[in-house]
Parts: structure tokens; C-alpha cells; sequence
């Protein structure tokens, strides 16, 4: 796939996002354009000269919904805007990405996106404040299944993370298609399946896990998930945290008791979740002004 990589930086304008306030934010830059479509994101900076750690959100939506301003139902199942406050609030500047979407666009447009984003954000990072060598990549649901599979990437590669963090994160297709008996509808619109359980299918959704693909050397991991989650059951992260400590990596696992599978019930559920994941990040990445 190529990339043609169209620079539009127009300086920040102070808007409330998510009850922050007057926060620094800009709006649908665009990084890239592929497959006819311009691809976009948008850059909140927190108060201060950083610079800061950086984290890469990637919406849900079952790989054909979302949207990197949150949603536009509040509550949606999609909407990450839960993430906005507290990541802005503890000094972490944050870019959220759009990539392009299901059906219209096959597996792995979405994951040659958020690859194409992050290099972007390696590249310009230190424009708005942010620290090309300290950049976290987090993903919700199917976009916690493209951030996980994003962070595997050799080293030097512009498409690099230091940490990772998947929230509910789809990890292992096969798995979750045999607990549902086929492949779920968005998967037949990612990979333009049919609903049969055939060998192929399988072999397909398996190569193309999280869990099958990660290898020794996998950045520092956080997963969080509901224990009550009905549409990405726990026992995905459970397997996935597994893999990566018989692999020896780092990795993490939160539990939220009763919480679901949207962002929205979460703090009802366990209110600590987000001074959980920012006190992660900061371990990982460091503190919101290295040297400063």
C-alpha cells in the first residue's frame, strides 16, 4: 500500500473536550491518504512546555465504526472520550486517529493506517510538544486488536511504541469465533467471510490474532477488561497476558468487577481504572516533563 503523507499543521486552538476545559487541541490533520481516502487525526496538548509523552488512541466500532473524536452517541459502545480527560489531565499529550473502515475497506487497511499514523506522530511529535522517543500506543475493542497487533514491529522501525495499552481488546479472532459459532458479522466485513466455520476461515482468523503474532521483545503491555464483558469476554486478555509472560514480556492485567464492555460503565464499575492506566503509562514512559 502506499502512503502519500500531506502535512497540515495549523497551529492550536484552545476548545473543551470532555469536560477539560480550555485544553490545546487540533483538529483533523492529515497525516496520509490511502486508497482514496485522506486519513486524519486529531492532537490534544496538555498545559505546560513538555515535552510529554505521547499516546496513540485507536477507536472501536467493530473495524466499520468509531470515530477519533469519541462518538456520536455519548455512551456508545465506540465512544472513547473517557480516555480524554484523564490522559490530558495527568500530562500526556494524546493523538487520536481515524483509519479506514470495514467493509468498504479489507483487513489490513486499518492496521496500514494506525502504521502509517504512528510514523507520522514519530516525525512530528516534537510540534506540538510531544516526545518522538516516548510514544504508547492504547486501542478499545477492535481498535485495541489493531493497537496490539500495530505494537509489533522490529526495532527502529518509524512505526515503534514504547508501551501498549488495550482496553477490552479483541485478541484472538478464532477463539471468539468459536464461542459464537462463526465469525461474528464484523468479521465477515473485515475479511469478506462467510458465516461457516470452515478450516480456512479459522487458519485466516488465527494468522491475523494478536495473539498469534506477538513475539519475544513485545513492548511493555496493560490490558484492562470488565469481567462481565458479554461482547469481548476476558478470557481473551487472560490468554493474551499468558502468551506474552511465557514470551518474557511485561505485561499487566486490570480487571474491572462488573464492568462491561463499554468505556462508559467503567468508572461506575471500578472507579480507579483511570489513575490505574495513567500510573502505568508514567511508569512506562516516563514523567510528563523528562528533564524539565
Amino acid at each position: 500500500m502506499r502512503f502519500s503523507t500531506v502535512i497540515v499543521l495549523t497551529g492550536f486552538f484552545f476548545a473543551g473536550v470532555a469536560g477539560l476545559g480550555a485544553v490545546e487541541v487540533r483538529r483533523d490533520v492529515v497525516y496520509g491518504e490511502a486508497g482514496g481516502e485522506t486519513l486524519r487525526l486529531d492532537i490534544a496538548r496538555p498545559d505546560g512546555q513538555g515535552p510529554f509523552p505521547v499516546v496513540v488512541l485507536v477507536h472501536g466500532g467493530g473495524w466499520s465504526g468509531g470515530d477519533k473524536a469519541g462518538t456520536e452517541k455519548p455512551g456508545a459502545g465506540a465512544d472513547i472520550r473517557p480516555w480524554f480527560e484523564p490522559l490530558t489531565g495527568a500530562g500526556f499529550v494524546w493523538v487520536s486517529i481515524n483509519y479506514r473502515l470495514a467493509p468498504a475497506n479489507r483487513w489490513p487497511a486499518g492496521l496500514e493506517d494506525t502504521r502509517a499514523a504512528l510514523a507520522w506522530v514519530h516525525a512530528h511529535a516534537a510540534e506540538f510538544g510531544g516526545d518522538p522517543e516516548r510514544i504508547a500506543i492504547m486501542g478499545h475493542s477492535a481498535g485495541g486488536h489493531i493497537a496490539l497487533f500495530a505494537a509489533v514491529a522490529s526495532e527502529g522501525s518509524a512505526s515503534r511504541v514504547r508501551a501498549v495499552v488495550g482496553c477490552a481488546a479483541v485478541s484472538d479472532l478464532e477463539s471468539d469465533s468459536k464461542r459464537r459459532g462463526a465469525p461474528s458479522t464484523s468479521l465477515q466485513a473485515l475479511f469478506g467471510l462467510k458465516a461457516e466455520m470452515s478450516p480456512e476461515n479459522l487458519a485466516l482468523l488465527a494468522a491475523q490474532s494478536p495473539l498469534n503474532v506477538v513475539k519475544a521483545g513485545y513492548p511493555p503491555t496493560l490490558l484492562l477488561h470488565g469481567d462481565a464483558d458479554k461482547t469481548v469476554t476476558l478470557d481473551q486478555s487472560i490468554a493474551f497476558r499468558a502468551r506474552l509472560l511465557a514470551l518474557g514480556g511485561d505485561c499487566e492485567l486490570h480487571v474491572l468487577p462488573g464492568a462491561g464492555h463499554r468505556l462508559a460503565e467503567w468508572s461506575v464499575a471500578d472507579p480507579a481504572w483511570a489513575r490505574v492506566l495513567t500510573d502505568w503509562l508514567h511508569a512506562k514512559l516516563g514523567p510528563a516533563q523528562a528533564g524539565r
